[in-house]
């Protein structure tokens, strides 16, 4: 048996490697989110070492993931195909996905394990933050440390210092530990927001099946001193969009992200922390969100 059935976030996906010579193996992320519940997927994935385009769509974009620009294609049936490229440019992984993002088949096209690993990965990955988006889900870049039962998400460009961050939160803050240090996942449920760990966490193996309700949002920006504010609505919008994983181009998928955005900011906290790297930030961004100020 090949076929193996994983619970992230709450959203069933199950991943066939039947017709393929490849395995869990490229998937050791994914242990701490098996399964056997029973249900509908939110999709599933065939991984199949024969597949290959029998016609190549039209280029619509690139999908930015994490420095590496991934080509995105789509048929005349609404269909998409990506092109999953590491930072070498070399084509890891070809996928294609329907519409909907609910039935796909994906072919393995890099020899080496460490290549083969990222590009299926990151396939998975795709999948999940499009076939989610209906379902009031986000797949967010940023680093959350939980404290008190509550998960606090630190965001910002790459290089902004989130890890950072979460390491002083870890040192300095009694009772905090790391939900995930790249792409948690974000849920609205029955109007509260929820925040979950992945399988996707960056360079840092932070791979866990917790989740927890969700206390702030906290945009960091590098500057020479500690300010911490609670920014206007428009802001909030602007700070929290742009961290998602989403397709402009695919109107059916945006609208469902902007409407969970907007959902999210009505009953979460969203502050803007203007820091140093050191511990008096992460006692500054503590005290504030956790009162609320």
């Amino acid at each position: 048996m090949k076929c193996y059935r994983y619970n992230i976030a709450g959203h069933l996906c199950e991943i066939d490697f039947s017709p393929s010579r490849h395995g869990e193996e490229l998937l050791p992320s994914f242990v701490p989110f098996v399964t056997d519940e029973g249900g509908e997927c939110l999709f599933r994935m065939k991984v199949d070492d024969c597949f290959s385009w029998e016609v190549k769509g039209d280029e619509v974009g690139q999908f930015d993931c994490g420095g590496n620009n991934f080509g995105v294609y789509r048929c005349n049936d609404g269909s998409y195909q990506f092109e999953i490229c590491n930072e070498r440019k070399q084509c890891c992984c070809l996928l294609q996905a329907n519409a909907g993002f609910t039935d796909c088949v994906a072919v393995i096209t890099a020899v080496n394990a460490p290549e083969q690993l990222f590009g299926l990965n990151n396939a998975i990955m795709l999948v999940y933050a499009f076939a989610s988006a209906p379902y009031a889900t986000l797949l967010v870049h940023a680093s959350v440390v939980r404290n008190n039962e509550k998960g606090y998400l630190f965001l910002g460009r790459s290089g902004t210092g989130k890890s950072t961050h979460t390491r002083l939160w870890l040192s300095h803050i009694q009772g905090s530990d790391l939900m995930n240090d790249d792409n948690p996942v974000v849920r609205v449920v029955d109007g509260k927001t929820y925040v979950y760990g992945s399988p996707w966490s960056g360079k840092t193996p932070c791979y866990r099946n917790v989740m927890a309700p969700v206390g702030a949002f906290v945009q960091l920006q590098q500057q020479p001193e500690n300010v911490i504010k609670r920014p206007c609505v428009l802001e909030c919008f602007s700070y929290l969009l742009p961290s998602i994983s989403t397709m402009k181009w695919d109107k059916r998928i945006y609208t469902a992200n902007v409407d969970t955005v907007t959902e999210i900011i009505k009953t979460v906290p969203v502050f803007h922390l203007g820091c140093l790297p050191d511990e008096d930030a992460a006692r500054l961004s503590f005290r504030t969100v956790t009162q609320g100020l």
